[in-house]
């Protein structure tokens, strides 16, 4: 049985977010999870898949107007699952260019630059990404050193931006940037004098994604390009607080591919003259895997309610990025084990999720910032300053 079904979770879902499970879960198992060991194999990413992923409508799919679908914050939470389910690499990709680029722009953007860029992001014709992370800052931004400095009516950056996903790739960058006024968001076209892109390699992890470092030396922007609703680091965190709502749901997408990869092995694999998934450890470690992606699978759609209600606050937010990516590694470790010498081949999932939930567990707020947000939020005391 799989874990969804041992609590009925299908059943607190509507018919059309049920739909877009469906339709997401089909093209990915025909188009892309034949090919995702070979690209992390590989460490590379296929720049069409931009494209595909536009047509199939998940690029900002939870955003209103511009060519975006405007669905349900569950429906865009089930998409991260199943995008998940085949690859951590494939929902990085919809997390970034939908709820970092595209939601950038969506919320703080002018009207001009909501024409000029949300209708090619949403179709995968143009890919976003967002230099808010730097190589001294990660955990701090607001010590960034990247620096926009008024020249006339133009601005002119300076700093580096690191571990930027889709970076290379990326048509339009938005570049979080102190200025005498605070924080302040621009938006730095691909081919602009002084901005360049350079790929992170050796990865251990996220190797079927696109990973960069962007420089920006003396870049030269009008006006125009500054997002004009962007005032303080207030802007740039909000829009991590979209990404990590999409995270919440893909972890679970993580655990549950690497449950049915060990459960499936379990039934199959036979060791004493009988299937090891008969032998008492083996149901324990079974048991417990899909308790903790019941769990993480309620917590979801819990948030998902929470945010359609517009009370969504960011304490939730980490505690649902904390308990289920903490849980989705404990069970892609877990399920590593049943298949046991088999587990470490590409041949399956299970390590490759762990591998991948390693980054999860890093980015977009380490689980010792969620942790210190979370206490801050029971005590009103913010210990990390």
């Amino acid at each position: 049985m799989d874990p969804l079904e041992l609590l009925d979770i299908p059943s607190l879902l509507g018919d059309e977010e049920r739909d877009i499970r469906s339709t997401v879960e089909r093209y990915l198992t025909a188009e892309v999870r034949p090919h995702v060991a070979g690209w992390f194999e590989a460490g590379a990413l296929p720049r069409e898949i931009a494209r595909e992923l536009g047509r199939l409508g998940v690029l900002g799919m939870h955003l209103e107007g511009y060519g975006c679908a405007g669905t349900s914050a569950t429906a865009y939470g089930l998409a991260c699952l199943e995008l998940e389910a085949v690859d951590s690499g494939l929902r990085s990709f919809v997390s970034v260019q939908g709820s970092l680029s595209m939601f950038s722009i969506w919320k703080y953007g002018s009207e001009e630059q909501k024409r000029e860029w949300l209708p090619r992001l949403a179709a995968g014709e143009a890919v976003g990404c967002f230099g808010l992370t730097e190589p001294d800052f990660g955990s701090n931004p607001a010590g960034m050193r990247t620096r926009a400095v008024r020249q006339g009516g133009d601005w002119v950056l300076d700093g580096t931006k690191t571990w930027i996903t889709n970076g290379s790739w990326a048509d339009v960058a938005t570049v979080w940037a102190g200025t005498d006024e605070g924080v302040r968001g621009f938006l730095v076209p691909r081919g602009t004098p002084g901005f360049s892109a350079r790929d992170i390699t050796g990865k251990l992890s996220m190797r079927a994604s696109v990973t960069s470092e962007l420089v920006l030396a003396g870049v030269r922007l009008p006006d125009s390009a500054r997002l004009p609703g962007a005032r303080g680091l207030g802007a740039p965190l909000s829009c991590l607080d979209e990404a990590r709502f999409g995270i919440v749901f893909g972890a679970v997408g993580a655990a549950l591919d690497s449950y049915r990869a060990a459960a499936d092995y379990a039934g199959a694999r036979v060791q004493f003259d009988k299937p090891i998934a008969a032998f008492q450890l083996t149901q324990r470690k079974l048991a417990s895997m899909a308790l903790a992606i019941g769990t993480g699978a309620l917590l979801a759609l819990h948030l998902a309610r929470v945010k359609e209600a517009g009370r969504l606050e960011p304490a939730q937010i980490s505690a649902g990025k904390l308990n289920n990516v903490e849980a989705a590694i404990g069970v892609a470790r877990e399920a590593r084990t049943i298949l046991g010498a088999n587990g470490i081949s590409l041949a399956y999932s299970p390590l490759r999720h762990a591998n991948n939930l390693e980054s999860v567990l890093t980015y977009e707020g380490t689980s010792e910032i969620h942790v210190l947000a979370l206490g801050h939020a029971l005590t009103g005391i913010p210990a990390y300053r």
